[in-house]
C-alpha cells in the first residue's frame, strides 16, 4: 500500500494533495524551490525538500532532483498535480524504473494522449465524433495551406504538443494562414520544444465541455458528469461550472458514454478528462484529453460528493472503484472562479509581490483553495493563480448569488488581482442565461485571440 507522497508540485494543489493524504493516513514529502522556501505546501507537509533555484526548469520541471528527493525520504509515490510534470511522459516512465508509483496514468497513454494528432486519430479510430482536420502533423506552411484548404476555414492550428492556449492561432484565409502558422510554430518550438503543428476546423460559437472520467487497473471506467469551460479568455480558463446548463439529460448521458468510450480507446486508468466542443445545435466533437487532475475539479467533487484526489491515490494503490455508473449522482450546481496575481486594467499583466492584508470568505457551500497568507511572497517565476473559490447551491442562480456573496468579502492587500473583474463578470446578464460560449470573454473585453 501507498505509506509516503513526494507531490511534486507547489501552490494549491500541493496543498489539496497534502491534505487529502493526510485524512487517508499517508505521509507526504513536499519539494520546493529556493523561491517557495516559505511557500505553505512546504510546511504542511511532514517532510520537505529544496530542490532547486526559482526557475521551474531548474527545479519542479527538474526529473533527477525530484526523484532523488523521492529516493531520500523513501516515498513510494509522487503525485504530480496539474501543470509541471503531470503530463510528461518521460518522468513517468523514470517513476516507473525507479519503482516508485506515479499517481496517474500509465506513461505509455500520457504519450499518446498528449500527442493532439495521434489522439485524435485515437478517438477516430474508435468512432468518437472529431472535428474536421489534418491526419498528420504539419510542419511546413505551403502543406499546412493545401490542408487548411481542404479543411475550410476558418482553421485552427494548434501545436501537436503541449497545451495552455500556447501555439494556437486562427486563421480566417490563405494571408492570415502564412502569418499565423509561423507565429503559432515558433511559439510551440519555444514552449514544447516541437514545431509540429495540427489544424482543425475552427468552430463558431461552441461551448467547451468536459467531462470527467475515473478508470482503475481492471478497466472499469465511469463518468462524473461534466463542466462547462466556455468562460475563457486566450485559451485559459477563467470561471468553471457543473454540470453544464445548456445541455439535456440525453445530451449529458450521450457525452459520458462517449468520454468512457475514449478513454478506453485509449487504455486509460486513473483519473483523466475529456474536453469536448459543443455546437449550439448540440453537436459535440472530441478536442483532447487532459491525463491529469484539472483545476477545477472541485466543482465536480461539490455536485457528486466524490473526492477525486483520493480516488486517484486508490487507483494508483491498485484498488478498485468501489463506485458503479449507477451509484453516480450529480445533485444542485457548483461554480469556482480563478483568482490572480495579476491587473486586469494593464492587459492582465502579472503582479507578483507581498500579501500584507488577507481576508478569505468562508460559509455554508463556500470553498476557498488556496496557499497564499498574510505575510507571504508571490514569486514572480510561476502561474499567476493564487487562489480558487467555489461554491455550491441547489440550483445555478442560487449558486452565481452565493459566489457573488463570497467574492464581494475578499480582501487581498498589497499586489493587484482579478477579483473585481470576477465579481463583475457574475453580474453579466449572458452569463447568468447561460448564453455564453469561449468567445464570450474576448468579444466583452474586445480582444482577440
Amino acid at each position: 500500500m501507498i505509506r509516503k507522497v513526494l507531490v511534486a508540485n507547489r501552490g494549491e494543489i500541493a496543498v489539496r494533495i497534502i491534505r487529502a493524504c493526510r485524512e487517508m493516513e499517508i505521509e507526504t514529502v513536499a519539494v520546493y524551490s529556493e523561491a517557495d522556501r516559505d511557500a505553505l505546501h512546504a510546511k504542511l507537509a511532514d517532510e520537505a525538500v529544496c530542490i532547486g533555484p526559482a526557475r521551474p526548469t531548474d527545479s519542479y520541471l527538474a526529473m533527477e532532483q525530484i526523484l532523488s528527493a523521492a529516493v531520500v525520504t523513501g516515498a513510494d509515490a509522487i503525485h504530480p498535480g496539474f501543470g509541471f510534470l503531470s503530463e510528461n511522459s518521460r518522468f513517468a516512465e523514470l517513476c516507473e524504473k525507479c519503482g516508485i508509483i506515479f499517481i496517474g496514468p500509465p506513461a505509455e497513454v500520457i504519450a499518446r494522449m498528449g500527442n493532439k494528432q495521434e489522439a485524435r486519430n485515437t478517438m477516430q479510430k474508435a468512432g468518437i465524433p472529431i472535428i474536421p482536420g489534418s491526419r498528420d502533423a504539419v510542419y511546413e506552411e505551403e502543406d499546412g495551406l493545401e490542408q487548411a484548404k481542404a479543411i475550410g476555414y476558418p482553421v485552427m492550428i494548434k501545436a501537436a504538443l503541449g497545451g495552455g492556449g500556447k501555439g494556437m492561432r486562427v486563421a480566417q484565409s490563405p494571408e492570415e494562414f502564412r502569418k499565423n502558422f509561423r507565429i503559432a510554430q515558433t511559439e510551440a518550438k519555444q514552449s514544447f520544444g516541437d514545431g509540429a503543428m495540427y489544424l482543425e476546423h475552427f468552430l463558431t460559437g461552441p461551448k467547451h465541455v468536459e467531462v470527467q472520467i475515473l478508470a482503475d487497473c481492471a478497466g472499469n471506467t465511469i463518468y462524473l458528469g461534466e463542466r462547462d469551460c466556455s468562460m475563457q479568455r486566450r485559451h485559459q480558463k477563467v470561471l468553471e461550472e457543473a454540470p453544464c446548463a445548456s445541455i439535456s439529460q440525453s445530451q449529458r448521458q450521450k457525452m459520458g458514454e462517449c468520454a468512457v468510450d475514449a478513454a478506453k480507446a485509449a487504455g486509460y486508468v486513473n483519473a483523466g478528462t475529456i474536453e469536448f466542443l459543443l455546437e449550439p445545435d448540440g453537436n459535440f466533437y472530441f478536442m483532447e484529453m487532459n491525463t491529469r487532475i484539472q483545476v477545477e475539479h472541485p466543482v465536480t467533487e461539490w455536485v457528486t460528493g466524490v473526492d477525486l484526489i483520493k480516488e486517484q491515490i486508490r487507483i494508483a494503490d491498485g484498488q478498485l472503484l468501489l463506485l458503479r455508473q449507477q451509484d453516480v449522482s450529480v445533485n444542485g450546481h457548483s461554480i469556482e472562479v480563478r483568482i490572480n496575481a495579476q491587473n486586469p486594467d494593464a492587459g492582465f499583466a502579472p503582479c507578483p509581490g507581498t500579501v500584507t492584508g488577507l481576508h478569505l470568505p468562508g460559509g455554508k457551500g463556500v470553498r476557498v483553495d488556496s496557499a497564499i497568507y498574510s505575510g507571504y511572497t508571490i514569486p514572480p517565476f510561476y502561474d499567476a493563480m493564487i487562489a480558487k473559490i467555489s461554491v455550491w447551491a441547489k440550483s445555478r442562480r442560487e449558486a452565481i448569488e452565493k459566489l457573488h456573496s463570497a467574492l464581494g468579502e475578499v480582501i487581498i492587500e498589497g499586489v493587484d488581482t482579478n477579483v473585481d473583474f470576477l465579481y463583475e463578470l457574475l453580474e453579466n446578464e449572458e452569463f447568468r442565461q447561460g448564453k455564453t460560449d469561449i468567445e464570450f470573454l474576448e468579444r466583452r473585453n474586445g480582444e482577440s485571440k
